[in-house]
């Protein structure tokens, strides 16, 4: 029989992410830090809303680009929050997760052997996803010693005549690293100079534990050459709901639309009323979660320091990106055998790319108890080696 399946895809990795949350799953007594799912419940009012529409009998499809109501507030909540307007009808598109904000774009933007620069560490979505849609991923890699920032200089260092898209994966997951709108600035002038567009996932932006969230689509230029991609999973604990969205130029949002009508129809319909919610009276739960994530954030740089792990601070996100090069073995074997010894599982870095080896993934979207045994058991690995 002829092979059923495509090379492109069998070429593809699965993800390093879920290979240890499996494993962890089937063993007594263990700890997972590996997933970044927030571990607080969906807001009680947000809940109530989802499950009113559906007593209401609101179960079916809304329009492609999601509810018309929820994507007005979307225009409000950007606007509050960044000062940057979107027509919710017609650079506005609703989806399941930002994941496929990211997938569509990347499909409708792309043709054979278009060029992606990529920022890695970063997601694990970004290069299969470009691969799917024909694209050329080209990895630049981030350092530690420049605080996990992309720089302008290493954008123009990977730009050829087949460049056509550049990732912004900020406030980043795994490093928690984020840029400042002066840094922004710098990557904007390249893009115009240069003609890329971006995509722009801000899935974290409302965890920025230093000052304010800044966007590329705020500066003069480079709304008309972004799409931005966030979502409800992250801010709003939603992440069971599936629902995202983009924001971009209006011939873009159409054809991310197109491909939107043929694979998925529209986002959940319970999901959306529930985000409608969300929107308009979640800010002071954000604001809650916000500040519990940050207290575990320094209590995690503190105990990697007691334990003698040179960690970067993160400064968005909910990770930690710890060091393990001293301990001379790979981060793959690092995360097998905590997890083998001490019944902890963690994420090695090379799940975001190549540049991750020698770092490890650590998420504080955990309760505090959870979080302060295990550190005590990866102190215990760490003096055992």
């Amino acid at each position: 029989m002829r092979d059923p399946l495509s090379n492109t895809i069998k070429s593809i990795k699965p993800s390093g992410i879920r290979k240890f949350f499996d494993i962890v799953n089937t063993m007594e007594d263990a700890i997972s830090l590996g997933v970044g799912e927030p571990d607080f419940e969906t807001p009680y009012f947000i809940r109530d809303a989802g499950i009113y529409s559906l007593e209401k009998g609101k179960t079916f499809y809304t329009s492609n680009s999601g509810l018309m109501e929820l994507r007005e507030e979307i225009r409000n909540y950007l606007i509050r929050k960044l000062n940057v307007e979107y027509n919710p009808k017609n650079e506005m598109i609703v989806t399941v997760g930002g994941s496929e904000g990211i997938d569509i774009a990347l499909r409708a933007m792309l043709d054979k052997d278009d060029e992606v620069l990529i920022p890695q560490p970063s997601y694990v979505s970004y290069e299969p996803c470009t691969i799917l849609a024909g694209g050329k991923p080209v990895i630049i890699e981030l350092k530690a010693e420049d605080g996990f920032k992309l720089k302008a200089s290493q954008i123009l260092e990977k730009i050829t005549d087949k460049t056509k898209i550049l990732i912004l994966p900020f406030p980043n997951n795994p490093t928690g690293s984020i840029l400042n709108i002066e840094e922004l600035k710098e990557i904007a002038k390249v893009c115009i100079k240069k003609d890329l567009y971006v995509i722009s996932d801000e899935i974290y932006c409302e965890l920025t534990y230093e000052g304010e969230h800044a966007s590329i689509v705020q500066i003069e230029g480079m709304k008309e050459r972004t799409v931005l991609i966030n979502g409800f999973s992250k801010s709003y604990a939603m992440t069971g709901w599936r629902l995202g969205y983009a924001t971009g130029p209006k011939e873009i949002i159409a054809q991310m639309t197109k491909i939107h009508q043929y694979a998925i129809m529209c986002a959940p319909t319970t999901s959306q009323y529930a985000a409608v919610e969300a929107l308009i009276h979640g800010d002071a739960d954000v604001a809650r979660m916000r500040e519990s994530y940050n207290q575990r954030r320094r209590y995690l740089l503190y105990r990697f320091e007691e334990i003698g792990m040179t960690c970067f601070e993160p400064q968005g996100a909910f990770y930690v990106f710890p060091s393990i090069k001293k301990f001379n073995m790979s981060s793959e074997e690092f995360a097998t055998r905590l997890l083998e010894e001490q019944k902890i599982a963690i994420v090695p870095g090379t799940a975001f790319g190549e540049s991750g080896e020698g770092y490890v993934r650590v998420s504080y979207a955990y309760s505090m108890d959870r979080l302060k045994e295990a550190l005590s058991r990866i102190e215990k690995f760490v003096r055992s080696l």
